[in-house]
């Protein structure tokens, strides 16, 4: 694992490129992002992270499906990312904020056309009453949008987690675990480093 840093994310891009250039799964840069609803029951599911900065970690989805409005509405998440290869993982927790239309409109136009067109098709975590349904959607976008670029949708967009704790895993033997853990009180607060036990 990287010297400390006096903060998480210059650590978290040399993990980041090591493990885009070790990993040998499609997308070195899945993570499983963590969210609860209103009567605090969780759910987690695995996203790709798109961009990250000294301003958090950024992934995209439709913000009307189930983790869209988890996340806007609580406004919390945590995340891991695990690299088994490299015997690490950082975890992170704190708030959301929806990215700026204009990051948003940036990322959907560098999408593949079908998975602009699939953005407006799919009612994301809604009950479908068949596959046929679904592709019968995705031809009338298509036709919709022929010979024009597809724009984003108004439902659909960037999410940062901007946090407040940042963890760092490193495998050992005998499960005696380095656990290096980020913490700050606010953003833009300094970051405080500590050991935490495995």
């Amino acid at each position: 694992m990287s010297p400390a840093a006096p903060e998480p994310f210059t650590r978290f891009g040399q993990l980041l490129a090591e493990a885009q250039a070790r990993v040998t799964v499609r997308d070195f840069n899945a993570m499983v992002v963590a969210s609860v609803d209103e009567a605090g029951n969780p759910s987690a599911r695995v996203v790709l992270l798109k961009e990250f900065d000294a301003r958090g970690f950024v992934f995209y989805t439709n913000l009307q499906s189930r983790k869209g409005r988890e996340l806007t509405g609580q406004k919390k998440a945590a995340l891991v990312l695990h690299w088994p290869e490299l015997g690490v993982q950082v975890r992170a927790e704190g708030a959301v904020e929806q990215v700026a239309d204009a990051e948003s409109d940036a990322y959907f136009a560098s999408r593949p056309r079908l998975s602009q067109v699939g953005a407006w098709a799919s009612h994301q975590s809604a009950p479908l009453s068949s596959r046929e349904a679904l592709l019968q959607r995705v031809a009338e976008v298509e036709q919709r949008y022929a010979g024009q670029a597809v724009p984003r949708p108004p439902h659909w967009g960037g999410l940062r987690l901007v946090p407040s704790a940042v963890e760092f895993w490193q495998d050992v033997p005998n499960r005696l675990h380095v656990r290096e853990q980020y913490l700050r009180a606010r953003p833009g607060a300094p970051w405080t480093l500590q050991l935490l036990n495995p």
